[in-house]
This record gives structure tokens, sequence and C-alpha cells, in this order.
């Protein structure tokens, strides 16, 4: 077993990097499928999503089918140490940002919901609910603060661990959705 979230992290790029662009996006479709069945789904006003880069599952559908859902969406943008979501209208509404990830232009609107949908990504995952992320703690400084979101991360099969290392205050997410499984 792998011991440190750094060879974690080196093992799912290896992955990553080996999947072929058809095979993301086909995965990827089979995960916002499930998405849109979930009853968290159906019932939120609003989805807080991320916006995928580097082979991570991808979230453009759900971003269609929620907007198109007549939920309000936002999505985040890095500024300094610190996520802030902002209200999206459409993929237009996006342009390159931190590490050339697309991020809401600083036009959009901040986004202050406690009750939403949040759909987060991360590097790997155990079925006990604990995510390892990219090592920022963006994800971790934002759900820190005081929200009631029902936090869904979304994978592949191949990040999914036996356990990964986590700490006491580390936030567990709610569900975890893969191409195959909902845990």
């Amino acid at each position: 077993m792998m011991e440190t979230k750094k060879e974690i992290r080196r093992y799912i790029k290896q992955h990553r990097d080996a999947a072929s662009d058809e095979q993301v996006a086909r995965d990827s479709e089979k995960i916002a499928e499930t998405v849109a069945g979930l009853p968290q789904y159906r019932e939120a006003s609003c989805v807080y999503a991320y916006i995928d880069y580097n082979h991570e599952v991808m979230t453009d559908s759900i971003i269609f089918r929620a907007l198109e859902d007549g939920k309000r969406v936002a999505v985040p943008r890095v500024e300094g140490k610190d996520l802030v979501f902002c209200y999206l209208h459409g993929l237009d509404d996006l342009e390159s940002g931190y590490f050339g990830i697309r991020e809401p232009k600083h036009s959009c609107q901040i986004a202050d919901e406690k009750d939403a949908l949040f759909i987060m990504p991360g590097v790997a995952f155990d079925k006990k609910h604990h995510r390892v992320g990219y090592g920022g703690g963006f994800y971790d400084r934002y759900l820190a603060k005081p929200n009631h979101h029902y936090k869904v991360a979304l994978g592949f099969d191949f990040q999914v661990l036996e356990t990964v290392p986590y700490e006491e205050h580390d936030i567990l997410i709610d569900l975890l959705v893969t191409e195959t499984t909902v845990y």
C-alpha cells in the first residue's frame, strides 16, 4: 500500500495520463448520468461544481444539465490561497485562470449559498469517504467555513483505494460517484 499522499498522487497521475480521451469522456458521461439521478441533485436548487482539468472527471455536462434544469450553478475561481465560487450562466462566462484551469470571469457574481449540492474533485478516495486532494488545501479551507453543502466527489474507479491517509480535521465527503459505483 502507498504510504504517502505524494506517492498516491504520483500513482494516480500515471493512471490518468494512461487513460484515453475517449475513455475519460465515456466514463465521465456515466458519472454525470448517475449524478443527475441522485435525489440530492433533484432536490438541489443550486449546484457548486468544479471545472475539470487534465483528465479529471469531466463536469461540463453536469453544469449544462443543471442550468437546463433551472438550477443556479456556481464554479470556483482561485483568489490567493482561497476558492471563491461565482454564478455561471454558461461556459462563455469562463476564461483561463489558475494553472490554465477555466475559471469564472471577474464580472461573474460571487455565490454565497449555504446549502448546495457541492461537486468536488480529488486525486484519490477510499470507501470510508476520505479524500486526498492535490495538496493546495483549497477545498478543505473552503469547506471549513460554516455551510450545509452535500459533498459529492467524482472519481474514476482507479482512484478508489483501500485506504488513503487522513487526519482528524479532514472534511469527509458525503458521497463518491465513479463510473460503476456510488459509495
